[in-house]
């Protein structure tokens, strides 16, 4: 299937997506399969530190960003297309949603053309993809089977490295944290951290002298905005030179409000259990009937489109005792997602489609207000009569091209006066 195919049908994870549905599993070269994480993950979190193994080259920084584990991948955009690239899985170190480390992993990519001097890195943040750890990117990489493939190979062709997190607990052990702000933004910028420390992707020019960008659509879209909030205090010595985030979810009782009940319900399930995956104060269970139980078994299990499929047309009182979000705990808890507080350290390209049925248009324009008026350089694009998939494709390549810009020193003020 061609790539605008896959898109068309899968991006983000939705019904009939082979990322959604099916368990990834890599089939990549010799020593692919070493790169699962949740041994080496296990160990850290014991303070053992992982056994070495062939290939295995943990960075010397100690910190976020630093390497944990490192084993050969590969990289396919499409099932049965290899692509001129080196790929690694990696895991490394981030911080949770309350200061703590965890460990993280993900996959560096870089294009295979010779280039040995310092490229631009963008860390890519994806979007929905599911819970369940058979559902993370690096894991559907080796097999072209990750959704947003595409759009990572459409840097890569471009000449840019990319790093692609696949966040807190997706892929190691734990329930992901799905849409909890925080862990998010820290495991794009650890993202960016680690591959510029990663010995065999300085051999084809990931730097740390090299400029950075962030980039990312729907949940990465809230995860890519909130690491610009948070880059110019957590990760000051990456030269990030800007972000492009689309389709953002920069307020979840907005996108919540306008969910529930519809054919993309199961979302405020999963966040629900990211949400609780951060803050086990929350107590998710106690609120939770049969039918809510039952669906939230198959949210830490499956992958997007399965998810979607239960829960579609569902509402908060169809699988609840009572609603969670009416307890100050839980209101306090998703008041804290907010993204919009901040200013950005570097300019921002801010995309959303006016038809979009998952994030609401008015959540993006209110993002970049709050963005313009705090002194930010947001260059905003509509994309007119476009649904949520359709602006992840239309938008990627502007996102590219502006990106591309910014690396190439490119001033821009931005177009928040129009």
């Amino acid at each position: 299937m061609a790539a605008g195919a896959v898109l068309a049908v899968a991006v983000l994870g939705l019904p009939g997506s082979a990322a959604a549905e099916s368990p990834n599993t890599p089939a990549g070269p010799p020593g692919a399969a070493d790169a699962t994480p949740s041994a080496h993950a296990a160990a850290e979190t014991a303070g053992k530190k992982p056994g070495k193994k062939p290939g295995k080259k943990p960075g010397k920084k100690t910190g976020p960003g630093k390497i944990l584990s490192s084993a050969p991948s590969s990289f396919q955009y499409t099932p049965g297309v290899p692509t001129p690239t080196k790929a690694w899985k990696i895991t490394y170190r981030s911080t949770s949603a309350n200061g703590r480390p965890n460990a993280v992993s993900g996959t560096v990519i870089v294009p295979d053309d010779g280039k040995v001097t310092p490229r631009p890195l963008i860390t890519y943040a994806v979007g929905t993809v599911g819970i369940g750890d058979k559902c993370a990117p690096s894991a559907g990489f080796p097999g072209g089977t990750t959704a947003e493939a595409p759009l990572v190979n459409a840097a890569l062709v471009r000449g840019y490295a990319v790093v692609v997190t696949d966040y807190e607990g997706l892929g190691t052990p734990g329930d992901h944290t799905y849409m909890v702000a925080k862990p998010q933004g820290s495991a794009v910028l650890d993202a960016a951290r680690a591959a510029q420390r990663h010995p065999e992707a300085a051999k084809y020019g990931v730097s740390s002298a090299a400029p950075v960008g962030i980039m990312g659509y729907s949940q990465g879209g809230g995860a890519s905005a909130k690491a610009a909030e948070m880059a110019a205090s957590y990760a000051p010595e990456l030269k990030l030179k800007g972000t492009a985030s689309g389709g953002v979810p920069a307020d979840l009782t907005k996108v919540a409000e306008s969910l529930e009940g519809g054919d993309s319900a199961g979302y405020l399930l999963m966040s629900a259990v990211g949400q609780n995956a951060a803050y086990p104060k929350l107590g998710l269970d106690k609120y939770l009937n049969k039918e809510g139980r039952k669906l939230v078994k198959v949210v830490r299990n499956e992958c997007g489109g399965t998810v979607l499929e239960a829960g579609r047309g569902k509402k908060i009182e169809d699988v609840t005792k009572s609603n969670p979000l009416d307890r100050p705990v839980w209101q306090r808890a998703i008041a804290k997602q907010l993204i919009g507080t901040t200013r950005p350290s570097a300019p921002t390209f801010v995309y959303h489609g006016d038809a979009d049925e998952t994030i609401p248009y008015a959540v993006g324009q209110k993002l970049r207000a709050d963005w313009c008026a705090k002194g930010n350089a947001v260059e905003w694009k509509t994309f007119p009569g476009q649904s949520h998939v359709g602006t992840a494709i239309q938008g990627n390549g502007p996102a590219l091209e502006w990106l591309g810009r910014r690396f190439a020193g490119e001033p821009t003020s931005g177009n928040c006066g129009t």
